[in-house]
């Protein structure tokens, strides 16, 4: 069974370790190794890989410091990792970094992870389905749209980052920012139905629980968000800061 530990979820910096209870998997570098490393008895023992979905810095910023502290081998796009280089993140460890294809499949310990493509603003987006002794873990995060299903989902770690119905309240209400954020927000993050609609699409009788991930701090009801999950999938729903330790 994969447990999920939440470091950071959102704007701020996003950071989630797996566990299937051999090894570990951590997804995303978007806080610094001072807050994570505590919360795992700086024992980096057991993490055989770290995932990066994209090269924003709230997702990436501090990939250095993981590299040089822990033996882990590092998977992401090739536009992903290019991006990462250009700003400097990367320590010359080449030899333990997988540039990963979309629609492939690739092994991390005894995990096994296969990458797909997302709708985000950055160079080569990617989510991942994370499969580990019997478990069938989905992570999408930072997309408007996805375009593939999967079977079979035990677990699913997905954004749902925004109401419009906020924004266009905001945006009534004469809030400027609001009006600027909508239309990047329209192309690179998941609106609550969109998500709903996925999530829908991705039940399945095995699912276990959801955990909603990357909630704009101004722009959602995560409330709502929760009920409205739960609804569509009958099975217990979390949001990313209520299992999130710190």
């Amino acid at each position: 069974m994969i447990k999920v530990t939440v470091f950071g979820s959102g704007s701020s910096g996003n950071c989630y370790l797996l566990d299937n209870g051999t090894d570990q998997i951590m997804i995303e570098t978007g806080l610094p190794l001072k807050k994570v490393a505590p919360q795992m008895d700086f024992n980096f023992s057991r993490l055989v890989g770290i995932l990066i979905s994209h090269e924003h810095g709230d997702h990436a910023k501090y990939i250095r410091q993981f590299i040089e502290r822990t033996t882990a081998y590092v998977g992401a796009s090739y536009g992903t990792f290019e991006s990462i280089d250009d700003n400097h993140w990367l320590p010359d460890e080449d030899r333990r970094y997988l540039r990963m294809k979309p629609k492939q499949g690739y092994d991390f310990g005894t995990f096994h992870v296969s990458s797909f493509d997302v709708q985000h603003d950055a160079s080569e987006p990617f989510g991942f389905l994370i499969t580990s002794k019997g478990d069938k873990l989905l992570y999408v995060t930072d997309t408007y749209y996805v375009k593939y299903r999967f079977k079979n989902v035990t677990k699913m770690l997905v954004e749902m980052n925004y109401s419009v119905d906020v924004l266009k309240e905001e945006i009534a209400d004469g809030i400027q920012l609001a009006e600027i954020l909508k239309n990047r927000l329209y192309r690179s993050h998941f609106e609550m139905k969109n998500a709903l609609e996925f999530i829908k699409a991705n039940r399945s009788k095995e699912l276990e629980d959801v955990i909603l991930i990357h909630l704009s701090g101004s722009n959602s009801y995560p409330e709502l968000f929760k009920q409205e999950t739960q609804k569509i999938t009958g099975v217990p729903v979390y949001l990313a800061n209520e299992i999130a330790v710190s």
